[in-house]
């Protein structure tokens, strides 16, 4: 065989990385869910010792360090002893950008499981976690209050970051009262009063949805300015406020049901309201510098998991027309949230 070029080995490690990518997805998974992370600490950590604490035998502790060290989660400083990375860091529970919980869900059986049938996804459009499971996503938490509390979690880690960027991009100064729809424990809308003291504002979710927001409207000292309202966005939205915010819901859902959802919100809104749906925004046209998260995996990821889909610019065009809506400006987020806040108008 002739000597490869560096091209051709390059191309042959990016394709070997790729094929090896779930692997990598359940070391990191173990760590989580060990809480290995809190374990090693701040400083420098010693396999052995972290192998008693285990009860695991010493080389098998020190092959699971040296595999999240190739990862770049932590790095070995000596033979057998381990500190983690920054990246690592956000692993541990009380980091301030922690992604414990979005880690522990998002490697979970329920989440995992139904990859194995993206195939019959993509041949069939069917959702690949109501077939593995016999209903869908949102049914199956509403029974598991563990792993609803999870979900919970990770979308609160999520959006934190998300929330300190919205506000920094978009002027809610005008507005006097905003709904969060499917507002979650309220890391968006309390950002956004935090910011702006003049703003009172609603918490739109289900029951189990809802289940965290009280508490965190509370420790934040907002409960006096925030309501929680629970309900189904697919029969009613709350009306009154002269701004409504939906972020990361309307990709969880197929055309149809995302028109009538936003059928919904048009009818709660005054001609003077505005939407905001903060959402990823798809290119045109796939590019080799795509950014963050890749969208394109994101997309299947709704495809296998809920029967969504992200969507481009005219996709949001033809939904919002539908729904008696129309797009006024697209505002891009940095790239390292990888969403945009789409300002939309009654028609």
């Amino acid at each position: 065989m002739a000597e490869w070029n560096a091209a051709q080995l390059k191309a042959r490690r990016t394709l070997m990385q790729r094929l090896f990518g779930s692997r990598i997805t359940e070391v990191v998974s173990l760590a989580a869910r060990m809480d290995l992370p809190d374990a090693i600490g701040e400083g420098e950590s010693d396999a052995t010792d972290l192998a008693r604490r285990y009860e695991i035998p010493p080389e098998q502790m020190n092959r699971l360090l040296r595999a999240l060290a190739s990862q770049g989660l932590c790095e070995e400083r000596a033979p057998g002893r381990f500190a983690l990375t920054d990246v690592g860091s956000l692993l541990r529970k009380e980091h301030p950008g922690s992604l414990y919980d979005f880690a522990r869900f998002h490697t979970a059986p329920e989440t995992l499981r139904p990859w194995t049938r993206l195939e019959d996804s993509i041949r069939t459009g069917r959702t690949a976690f109501d077939e593995h499971f016999g209903r869908p996503l949102y049914a199956y938490l509403a029974d598991e209050p563990e792993l609803t509390a999870l979900f919970n979690a990770a979308m609160s880690e999520e959006s934190r970051e998300t929330a300190d960027t919205v506000v920094e991009h978009f002027d809610f100064g005008p507005y006097t009262t905003v709904t969060d729809i499917g507002g979650g424990d309220g890391t968006l809308i309390i950002a956004i009063l935090e910011r702006h003291p003049g703003l009172n504002g609603v918490i739109f979710e289900t029951v189990e949805g809802a289940a965290q927001s009280a508490g965190t409207l509370k420790a934040a000292g907002l409960d006096g300015r925030c309501a929680v309202a629970t309900g189904d966005f697919f029969d009613a939205v709350p009306a009154g406020s002269d701004l409504y915010v939906i972020k990361s819901v309307i990709h969880n859902w197929n055309d149809e049901r995302a028109a009538a959802i936003l059928r919904n919100c048009r009818a709660a809104m005054s001609p003077e309201s505005r939407l905001l749906i903060i959402d990823v925004v798809l290119p045109e046209l796939v590019t080799p510098d795509t950014a963050g998260l890749d969208p394109y995996i994101k997309d299947l990821q709704m495809l296998v998991l809920v029967g969504g889909k992200e969507r481009t610019r005219a996709d949001f065009d033809q939904l919002c027309a539908q729904a008696g809506l129309t797009v006024t400006r697209v505002v891009p987020l940095p790239s390292h949230v990888g969403l945009s806040v789409i300002e939309i108008a009654p028609v």
